[in-house]
């Protein structure tokens, strides 16, 4: 009896660790849905930043004592009015990474400029470490033709006509921060104009080659 005890007790200890594992993944998913649910937490002060949970991960590291076991989160914050961010952080809990990785982003929000169309002002191709990113501007009434983080950080910037392709790493965290990369490097004609020292009429002026 002692023999055939020793099997079932390892297997039991097998269904105990992997018990926590799984519980860990199914904590994460339900804080990723209800973060995307609301802009803010309670006792927080509305900003008038929505966040939306991209990706929360399972971190191990390994010491001497044995594996830690942390939460990554990708949190993008964004107004939808031409400012928005991506912070990553992480913690021994799945709410806590959530949280430090809001701030995060909030730190590193950054300024759009959208057209009347609700569109980029130009187009432009980015790299971000091994992601590499397309966007064109799009007539209104088109949408946001984009996948994956690409359209999180699009909407929540505001920009409601675009068109977007993820040509390389399929990683949601180098594809949001080449996004916010590459909104940031917008200019408006107005802004090309102020840092030439001309006005919009000027810059577009036709001057014709002289007849000979």
């Amino acid at each position: 009896m002692a023999a055939a005890a020793t099997p079932f007790a390892r297997g039991s200890a097998k269904l105990c660790t992997a018990a926590p594992r799984q519980a860990g993944v199914q904590g994460a998913r339900a804080a990723s849905v209800r973060v995307q649910a609301r802009g803010g937490r309670r006792g927080e002060p509305d900003d008038g930043l929505e966040e939306r949970v991209v990706q929360i991960s399972r971190v191990v590291k390994v010491v001497k004592g044995g594996n830690q076991l942390r939460f990554r989160a990708v949190v993008i914050v964004g107004d939808g009015n031409g400012r928005v961010g991506v912070g990553c952080s992480k913690a021994k809990e799945v709410a806590v990474a959530v949280q430090k990785a809001s701030l995060d982003a909030k730190k590193n929000l950054v300024e759009v400029p959208i057209t009347k169309a609700l569109s980029i002002p130009h187009g432009i191709d980015i790299r971000e470490g091994a992601a590499r990113l397309m966007l064109r501007p799009a007539a209104e009434g088109t949408g946001v033709i984009a996948g994956g983080a690409v359209r999180i950080v699009l909407e929540l910037a505001g920009v409601q006509n675009v068109f977007g392709k993820q040509l390389g790493s399929q990683n949601p965290l180098n594809n949001a921060r080449a996004t916010v990369k590459a909104l940031s490097q917008m200019r408006t004609f107005r802004q090309v104009a102020q840092e030439r020292g001309l006005t919009i009429e000027e810059m577009f002026a036709f001057q014709p080659k002289a007849s000979t």
